[in-house]
């Protein structure tokens, strides 16, 4: 099935079913107000829901409605802790790391699919991060990777906004992200495991991330290959030495190809940040052609499934405005 989360005036917003087509919604209160709720009691919850989306994509539902993502809240507007893998910056060490390496983000205010990036943060070199993230149900402590996939209940989409002036500086301090990650943003919409059917193998997706700028096309990154562990292992070493409570959210950080490897990042595969574009302007040319993001600027982070449907709706956001709606 799938989720979404909109607007109503409150903190926590009003919890959706969407129909797979992403075309409509019907409001969930006659079984939940919002997705923590869900969470907090999948086993009860999540059945009711299915029969909810079942209805509502065979037509059956009493009250259905156009569904807008721009109303949309982040899927999970406040979550008990967010975390994310941290890789390598495209000219550290090629090596692979012996385990996972994550960072708390901030979980208390993450952003609506639309919401505009800070116009503020325009001279601090603000990028964007395509990836992915799972929202977990609970997880026992010293639990095994495959322990961990069992206790995923929803995927998104991300967006790992970044700072890119001041990144290095906090990494070298060994303090984790403070000022250089603005609010981690997500899709319209969250999906179970069951909608991406074989595509998803094991903790990785096996699917393609869309990324554009302005109309361009930037990125088109293997979702599988690009993520240095899957979930099931970044979910394992979070929960190492403490259990993680249901509505945590782990997100992969922005997709990037072993370096070297065949998915070695070239004009139009891998990329999915600025900065791995410009590393690779600099490899192959010396110099970079491509800027941070600048005032008005818009991205565009889509997922979509082998029928070319999206999955997840787009994360579209501009610089200092809310984009209008290129839904497809």
């Amino acid at each position: 099935m799938k989720l979404a989360t909109l607007q109503d005036g409150s903190r926590d917003g009003q919890l959706v079913v969407v129909s797979r087509d992403l075309a409509s919604a019907h409001y969930a209160t006659g079984i939940a107000n919002r997705l923590q709720q869900v969470l907090d009691d999948w086993g009860f919850f999540a059945p009711q829901l299915q029969d909810l989306y079942d209805a509502l994509n065979a037509g059956r539902a009493r009250h259905p409605f156009a569904f807008d993502p721009q109303q949309c809240l982040a899927p999970l507007p406040r979550a008990f802790q967010c975390l994310e893998a941290v890789s390598p910056l495209p000219d550290g060490p090629v090596a692979p790391a012996a385990a996972p390496v994550l960072q708390q983000l901030a979980g208390d205010a993450l952003a609506g699919a639309c919401h505009p990036l800070p116009a503020s943060a325009v001279g601090m070199e603000l990028d964007f991060g395509a990836g992915l993230a799972v929202v977990t149900g609970a997880l026992a402590a010293a639990s095994t990777s495959g322990q961990a996939l069992d206790a995923v209940r929803l995927l998104m989409l991300s967006n790992s906004v970044a700072l890119r002036a001041i990144e290095p500086a906090e990494r070298a301090a060994g303090a984790g992200a403070q000022h250089s990650r603005p609010a981690t943003a997500f899709s319209p919409v969250a999906v179970t495991l069951d909608e991406l059917g074989t595509a998803w193998d094991q903790g990785r997706l096996r699917l393609t991330v869309q990324s554009a700028l302005n109309g361009r096309k930037l990125g088109l990154c293997d979702a599988a290959a690009g993520m240095a562990w899957s979930f099931g292992e970044l979910m394992a070493h979070a929960a190492r030495t403490r259990a993680l409570g249901a509505g945590s959210i782990v997100c992969s950080g922005p997709l990037r190809a072993a370096p070297g490897g065949k998915e070695a990042p070239n004009a139009s595969s891998a990329c999915a940040s600025l900065l791995d574009r410009r590393h690779w302007e600099a490899q192959r040319g010396g110099q970079t052609s491509t800027g941070f993001l600048q005032l008005g600027d818009q991205i565009r982070i889509d997922l979509k499934g082998p029928d070319g449907r999206s999955l997840c709706g787009a994360i579209e956001q501009t610089v200092g405005e809310r984009p209008p709606s290129q839904q497809e």
